[in-house]
């Protein structure tokens, strides 16, 4: 049982850091009032997903404050209640 338990534990880390990896961006649309990026971006690994552009919620309205349209970005992409959320994104110089 002890094992199980260590084996499951471990595939949930893993899942966690796979969904947090980092992901190249560029910011395409802001809407604030919707608190949601579109973003044009790489391949997403962790959920299968081919480079696209998306329109994603953000963890925090106050992030969108600190990204502009066609700024290239770094972000982590998670799912929070089922819905795919922006938990980190930082502009890249």
């Amino acid at each position: 049982m002890k094992r199980l338990l260590a084996t499951v534990a471990l595939l949930a880390v893993s899942g966690l850091a796979a969904a947090q990896a980092l992901v190249a961006g560029e910011v395409k649309k802001i809407d604030k009032p919707a608190g949601r990026i579109t973003l044009k971006h790489a391949e997403i690994k962790a959920y299968d997903m081919p480079a696209m552009t998306g329109a994603y919620k953000v963890q925090a309205p106050s992030m969108l404050d600190k990204v502009q349209v066609g700024d290239h970005v770094q972000f982590s992409l998670d799912r929070v209640n089922s819905v795919y959320t922006i938990t980190k994104i930082d502009v890249q110089k």
